[in-house]
């Protein structure tokens, strides 16, 4: 049985996304394959995984509604109820924890008035606490709408959830800015570009200390991808 939800559940999918349903199984050789850009892109018409965008993923694609539902509750990124606007995911993986992160995440359920996976009165911000962002090198980091704010604080925090909800959303630290909503976000992870993935910043400084050093020593890797057995002699290791 699919679980429902009051509101934006009880709407049918129009038929533009179906079409964009379409062309996004199209894209695969096995259209079964387009299940998860489906569902972002169910995510960007709702807000979230609604009964009816499970059904009409299962129609196109042919399979029950059971198995995607399995897939959609399997994946964190995929949520069964409304969010806000913004979803402010705090790291509290071991390095960040240690590093702010659970006092960044203590401070914004205390600022915000909500506690873990809750949305505010205002609909704006959802609060979750989620595990690595794959950022340990710019711990403690939080992610909006899963672009990265590295190197936060629990003022810094502060700030960055009061621009949200004041309209004044900010530039991510990588990526393009200003940081987009959580529908204009799934979309693109559905496959539909917003023409925007030039912008900002890629990666950071502390990303790029090893290849700096590597260029700085004139390192560089065999063009096999192999190291020889002389490098290998020479750097001492064994076999």
């Amino acid at each position: 049985m699919i679980e429902e939800v009051t509101g934006a559940s009880e709407r049918s999918i129009g038929p533009d996304t179906i079409a964009e349903m379409r062309t996004i199984m199209a894209r695969y050789p096995h259209s079964r394959s387009a299940l998860l850009p489906m569902l972002h892109l169910v995510q960007a018409e709702f807000g979230y995984v609604t009964p009816a965008g499970i059904e009409a993923c299962a129609a196109e694609l042919g399979i029950t509604t059971a198995e995607v539902a399995a897939v959609a509750t399997f994946y964190t990124m995929y949520k069964r109820r409304p969010i806000g606007d913004y979803h402010v995911g705090v790291c509290t993986n071991t390095l960040c924890a240690i590093m702010g992160g659970d006092a960044i995440f203590a401070a914004l359920q205390e600022h915000l008035g909500i506690g873990n996976d809750e949305t505010t009165a205002d609909g704006l911000v959802t609060l979750e606490h989620i595990e690595c962002n794959a950022a340990c090198d710019y711990a403690p980091v939080l992610m909006v709408n899963w672009e990265f704010f590295d190197d936060q604080t629990v003022q810094s925090a502060r700030d960055l959830v009061d621009r949200l909800r004041a309209g004044d959303p900010p530039d991510p630290t990588r990526g393009a800015g200003p940081v987009c909503t959580w529908r204009e976000t799934a979309r693109v992870l559905a496959g539909f570009p917003d023409g925007r993935a030039h912008e900002g910043p890629s990666a950071g400084p502390a990303s790029l200390v090893g290849l700096r050093r590597a260029r700085e020593r004139g390192d560089e890797a065999p063009d096999d991808g192999r190291r020889t057995s002389g490098q290998h002699a020479q750097n001492g290791g064994s076999s």
